[in-house]
């Protein structure tokens, strides 16, 4: 599932998380994050943080021969000798999150995903001649010569949650309510606060309570979480939330609303959280600076599902570094793509595969790195903002 700069992207996108004990569950009820937009989702938006330069883009050109015309931008055919870092990836690594694709494939990549099935016991070098063979890249452009975009990051948080209210555990999480589809929008997060109607529609629908309402807020920005799940009888399991609707109000980053005030210069979630200590009177107003909120459903956490993400918006589990969310207008459900993005907090040259979306990810050129879950994924997806470069890769 649906984090960064002026957000922490919502992007709920299918995210079914909280996987298991498991070594990566290192929980931490504030970690920052993703995944926009992505995951199934809808609720990411990045944390705000100035982006490094990007690189003078090149005088409008006439559209090649060959181009691809997308909804949104213009795919240009290349030679694989213009993908920067082409040949240095672990191609065995985004093979694990090509399979996942292929189990919702879409119509060009169903005859060849026997193949990427075969191939999955290959070498890197029998993958990548495969590829050369079979596929064609193609720079990835807003407008004519336009290539450069920009890349953010959201994650999974780990978190602690309560069944029942419990001594420290009294933020609710709910369920989507039984009218939401007839009222669009729904209520903003104030009035679910204060209004006595907005509170009806919402009894009996809470699904778990969080100790930390910010933590609850990045847990919706992020579109799902792993949740160790303090049980009513006083055991513990974890479980996934997943992302299940929002109240259809628009996003807006509380990174961004800080930073409009003049009231921070740092709102990545660390920057965030450093403020709230000082001005702690203040948490409500920078809550309800966001009017959105998502809803959630339970689901499973087995062994197995806590090796992967949460579902995004094409229906598989997303793969940590693998996993991107895009804008399907630019690029389709499923379509491999070598991102490239240097910048302070990583230097990207990597197949990844397009698998989730977000509210906050629009544009040809506009990607979301699904950066895994726990504190270090937090860390990356709070603070990542960096000049990016795609191109995808089709059937010929």
């Amino acid at each position: 599932m649906m984090a960064t700069k002026i957000n922490p992207a919502p992007r709920a996108s299918s995210k079914s998380s909280v996987m298991g004990m498991c070594r990566w569950a290192v929980a931490s009820l504030w970690i920052v994050g993703m995944l926009a937009g992505c995951g199934v989702a809808p609720t990411r938006a990045p944390v705000y943080s100035p982006a490094p330069a990007v690189p003078a883009r090149p005088a409008p050109q006439a559209p090649v021969e060959g181009s691809l015309a997308q909804t949104r931008g213009t795919w240009v055919p290349v030679s694989w000798s213009e993908l920067p870092g082409w040949g240095g990836d672990n191609l065995f690594e985004a093979w694990n999150a090509w399979l996942k694709s292929c189990e919702k494939p879409l119509p060009p990549w169903a005859a060849l995903c026997p193949e990427i099935r075969r191939l999955s016991i290959g070498s890197a070098q029998e993958q990548q001649a495969w590829m050369q063979a079979r596929l064609q890249p193609y720079r990835i452009e807003s407008a004519p010569g336009e290539s450069s975009g920009l890349l953010t990051s959201y994650f999974e948080p780990v978190i602690e949650a309560s069944r029942v209210p419990a001594s420290g555990f009294g933020v609710p999480l709910y369920g989507p309510p039984a009218n939401l589809a007839q009222r669009k929008p729904w209520y903003t997060r104030q009035e679910i606060d204060t209004l006595p109607e907005a509170q009806a529609a919402l009894r009996g629908r809470v699904i778990a309570y969080m100790a930390d309402p910010v933590d609850a807020l990045v847990l919706q920005i992020q579109g799902s979480g792993r949740v160790r799940m303090a049980q009513a009888d006083g055991s513990q399991r974890w479980v996934r939330l997943a992302y299940a609707g929002t109240n259809d109000q628009p996003y807006r980053s509380v990174g961004r609303w800080l930073l409009d005030q003049g009231l921070v210069k740092d709102a990545s979630w660390p920057g965030i959280k450093a403020w709230l200590a000082q001005n702690p009177g203040r948490q409500q107003e920078l809550l309800w600076a966001n009017p959105r909120v998502v809803f959630f459903k339970e689901e499973t956490l087995s062994e197995l599902e806590s090796a992967f993400g949460p579902r995004g918006a094409q229906g598989v589990a997303l793969t940590p570094g693998r996993s991107i969310a895009v804008d399907p207008g630019s690029i389709p459900y499923g379509t491999p793509v070598w991102l490239v993005s240097p910048g302070p907090q990583t230097n990207l040259q990597k197949l990844v595969l397009a698998q989730d979306t977000g509210s906050a990810i629009t544009g040809a050129v506009r990607a979301d790195y699904f950066a895994g879950w726990g504190s270090e994924a937090g860390d990356l997806a709070g603070r990542l903002r960096q000049p990016l470069q795609m191109w995808a890769i089709w059937p010929k």
